[in-house]
């Protein structure tokens, strides 16, 4: 198709993108947008610098291809460059969404679907609403100078509910979200969004502002999962110990780093939010165990983290479009299922806290952890609404606290916010796992 150069290492991805961003704020429609866009991005390697740009003129990639390549130096060795022998050479055509397409959902019905369940949304001390639909449908195209011929699609669609309440001096914010691959997939029933508002109105008439100390603390799945990414899996992304020393020491594959019942994966083949079957730089994806019954496994990589580290390809090689250069970034990441159930895990906690929801998380070394949602755990059962700021630790002294693993693991889709690192932001990525016990946390 293009006529790469002798001498070179050479790729082009591009993107067919289309998508739906629909907004309502207190019942009347804000934003409603549909957008289409082709890109293209194109890389030449000499074997010392990388030469790349963008178009959005995808009939003058050969073009952008020869005047990158006018810049760059010819390597009759290039072959054997450390990096470019590690490129994968797939030929693969992997549609899996065509039958289910959201470009195939009339406008009118999505649009239905959010204005109807925001109608439903009532509550007593709710001062403002607002919902979201958002889908996403991307079909990619990959080739390189090295026989790669690779096509696939990707597709995300969801909902978002958000809900403003108000009590006395209180207030608070709480989101409903669902986020699928199949647009059938996304309505609520009329008993999920009483349960909400019930929940939230509870919460914020009657949650009490905790006693600041080291507690055990039950996490719920969604919580559970932004603790394994913000926490852990930014750790695991092998650019970020290229040149360090000390994290390079500190991440030594083999070396224990959390309890015997943690087991960590990393993976792209799940079907959501975090769905790469292949990355941008054609390597097809794997399941990689970061953490394997609590010894350090894996990392992820592109090709030239894998090349530094003299380690295997992970498929983790992401942009998120193409405006950018493919940097190290997670796909979905979550802590494998253990043995117990919720009422085994608070079971044996005299005093301590469920954090049942998350606003957010950050962390490398250390982490935190802002809980929406949280109630206290009193001689084993869950009891009254809490209010908490932060939950706090150190990453790998958390990790060994881990005392207890459900058996209930949860792969979370989202189609609002996404995953941040350097300029890139967001990208689509998956988190998850079960309810898990930690017998001492920070709690503020």
């Amino acid at each position: 198709m293009y006529k790469f150069q002798k001498g070179f290492y050479s790729d082009v991805r591009i993107e067919d993108r289309f998508a739906t961003q629909i907004r309502l704020q207190n019942g009347q429609l804000h934003e409603a947008k549909v957008t289409a866009e082709k890109k293209a991005f194109v890389r030449v390697f000499d074997g010392k610098m990388w030469y790349y740009t963008s178009t959005d003129d995808v009939n003058a990639i050969q073009q952008a291809l020869d005047e990158l390549y006018s810049y760059a130096h010819a390597d009759e060795n290039i072959e054997s460059n450390p990096i470019v022998s590690r490129y994968q050479v797939n030929e693969d055509v992997k549609i899996v969404f065509a039958d289910r397409c959201v470009k195939d959902v009339p406008f009118e019905q999505k649009l239905k679907l959010i204005t109807e369940t925001d109608g439903k949304l009532t509550g007593s001390l709710c001062n403002y609403k607002s919902a979201q639909y958002l889908d996403r449908y991307s079909l990619y195209e990959f080739y390189s100078s090295k026989g790669a011929d690779i096509k696939y699609d990707f597709q995300t669609c969801g909902v978002a509910y958000g809900m403003a309440f108000a009590y006395g001096e209180d207030t608070m914010q709480e989101q409903l979200s669902k986020a699928r691959t199949e647009f059938s997939l996304l309505k609520y029933t009329d008993e999920e969004l009483h349960d909400f508002v019930a929940r939230c109105e509870d919460y914020i008439q009657r949650a009490k502002p905790v006693e600041a100390g080291s507690y055990p603390v039950v996490l719920a799945p969604i919580v559970t999962g932004v603790f394994a990414h913000e926490s852990f899996g930014h750790k695991s992304e092998s650019d970020f110990m290229l040149g360090d020393e000390a994290m390079a020491k500190e991440w030594t594959i083999g070396k224990r780093v959390g309890s015997p019942i943690l087991t960590i994966r990393e993976s792209g083949v799940f079907e959501g939010s975090g769905y790469v079957p292949y990355d941008d730089e054609g390597t097809a994806a794997t399941d990689t165990y970061l953490i394997k019954n609590g010894v350090l496994s894996g990392r992820l990589h592109s090709a030239t983290t894998a090349a530094a580290l003299n380690e295997q390809l992970t498929g983790n090689a992401r942009a998120i479009n193409c405006d950018y250069e493919p940097i190290v970034r997670m796909t979905t990441t979550f802590v494998e299922a253990g043995d117990s159930t919720f009422d085994e895990l608070i079971a044996p906690i005299k005093h301590g806290y469920y954090i049942y929801d998350v606003k957010h998380g950050s962390g490398m070394s250390t982490f935190t952890i802002a809980p929406s949602i949280a109630y206290e755990i009193v001689d084993g059962k869950v009891g009254d609404p809490v209010k908490i700021a932060v939950l706090t630790g150190n990453v790998f002294e958390t990790l060994g606290l881990i005392d207890g693993v459900g058996n209930d693991r949860e792969l979370l889709s989202f189609v609002t916010g996404g995953c941040g690192k350097m300029e890139q932001y967001p990208l689509n990525v998956g988190m998850g796992g079960p309810h898990i016990r930690v017998s001492k946390m920070n709690v503020q």
